[in-house]
């Protein structure tokens, strides 16, 4: 039985799907006459070992929404989504950036369900993880692998790819291609002019409060959200953007907040409109190589060599989603040069105000804990369907991966994830 509060409940209502993996390719290189070159030793260096997990048998992403995958068929996807739509590569840092071993043990973690005492391996086991990762002070307390993962493995984001997408929205205002949160969506995206999304600023779009209608029911293959990723499965350009341009509007802008995948599609659209370039490529360029990232990840597509997916299809290695906390913890300044403009992060993970005065426990694409703690902390979370977080803590200097292997969207979880984060950054304090 799922150990949930109410509000809990409500807020598990609200997220969405991602995941990508990507092959790598051997080099060799030629002079000018087409003779092959020699390695420094005088050898031709090996490729490459294959991705372990290429061979496996994988589910569709129909079964993944539906919830109807096993248990073996969802480890199995969601470390080989790749396979499904077109993907484009993200390309790491050419010099990794290291993560060093803490140097003290990790303590023990425990946290109350139901009004039982539970362990950090109830955890692991009772919510199907298939990997975690706890960061502390830059160093790594803890890191463990489940169901034939490895460090090589590439793990689905799920809706972690839309805090991906906001993020790439502060980089783009930091460099000035986007002027402000409060330009207006069709500046950048001018195929919604005289649509629902007419007189709605980005910082609607980014807490999901354009009042534009939207069903986001993963289950239900008549929900707006169904009717999104079937136009991705269709893989037609523009057919994404379509379905946005055609949605009727249901409040005024700002006023009504709304969990939406749609929106970030159309964040997806400003930040394309106003960077002029692929989204995965401005994502190596800003963040993926200044944070020394050492695998290359990739992005699922709306079509073939158009544009990413706002919402999901990102897929990355363990390290790396938690080097994308560091730039978070940060306050988004990747290896002394700041990425995001000042002040972003803190707003970016904060709660907002609604006009009219209703409170948001939402920020621009990342959630707001619940806990007197977490909230103190300043703490906000990227997190998507079938279990995947990245959470941050920037006061306790912690930055904490899950990835789990949950077949259904929502409701698989025995035990409530933020509290398990409230216990585990109370033991590494």
């Amino acid at each position: 039985m799922t150990l949930l509060t109410a509000s809990r409940r409500l807020r598990l209502q609200s997220r969405a799907c991602t995941i990508a993996l990507t092959a790598t390719f051997l080099l060799l290189g030629c002079d000018r006459g087409g003779a092959r070159l020699p390695a420094p030793d005088s050898t031709v260096a090996a490729a490459p070992a294959p991705y372990p997990h290429a061979t496996e048998a994988i589910g569709t992403v129909r079964e993944s929404y539906d919830g109807t995958l096993s248990d073996s068929m969802s480890v199995h996807t969601f470390r080989n989504i790749d396979r499904l739509f077109p993907t484009r590569a993200i390309a790491p840092s050419a010099t990794p950036s290291a993560l060093p071993k803490r140097g003290v043990p990790m303590p023990a973690v425990t946290f109350s369900a139901k009004g039982e005492t539970r362990t950090l391996d109830d955890y692991l086991t009772g919510n199907r993880v298939a990997a975690i990762l706890v960061l502390v002070h830059d160093s790594i307390a803890l890191e463990r692998y489940f169901f034939g993962n490895t460090e090589r493995t590439h793990w689905m984001s799920m809706s972690i790819a839309k805090s991906v997408t906001s993020t790439l929205i502060g980089a783009a205002i930091h460099d000035g291609a986007i002027g402000s949160v409060n330009d207006m969506v069709t500046r950048y995206v001018p195929g919604l002019a005289g649509t629902a999304y007419d007189g709605v600023s980005i910082r609607d779009v980014l807490m999901m409060s354009s009042g534009v209608k939207w069903i986001e029911t993963y289950t239900d293959s008549s929900s707006d959200r169904r009717h999104l990723l079937e136009a991705q499965i269709g893989q037609h350009p523009g057919a994404a953007l379509d379905v946005m341009a055609k949605l009727p509007r249901a409040a005024p802008p700002g006023t009504k907040h709304n969990y939406s995948t749609g929106e970030t599609q159309v964040a997806a659209e400003i930040l394309h409109g106003a960077i002029k370039r692929p989204l995965a490529t401005y994502l190596s360029e800003k963040i993926w190589q200044p944070m020394g990232m050492e695998a290359e990840a990739n992005w699922w597509l709306a079509s073939p060599d158009g544009i990413e997916i706002g919402g999901s299809g990102i897929s990355a290695t363990l390290r790396d989603y938690g080097r994308f906390g560091l730039l978070m913890q940060h306050d988004g300044v990747a290896n002394g040069v700041r990425i995001l403009p000042e002040g972003w992060v803190r707003d970016a993970g904060s709660p907002k105000v609604l006009k009219g005065g209703a409170p948001l426990d939402y920020g621009y694409m990342w959630w707001i804990p619940e806990s007197p703690d977490a909230r103190k902390d300043g703490a906000f979370a990227a997190e998507g369907i079938h279990g995947q977080y990245v959470y941050v803590d920037p006061a306790a200097q912690v930055v904490i991966v899950v990835w789990s292997a949950q077949p259904k969207p929502l409701g698989d979880e025995v035990y409530d994830d933020l509290t398990v984060f409230d216990a585990i950054v109370k033991a590494v304090r």
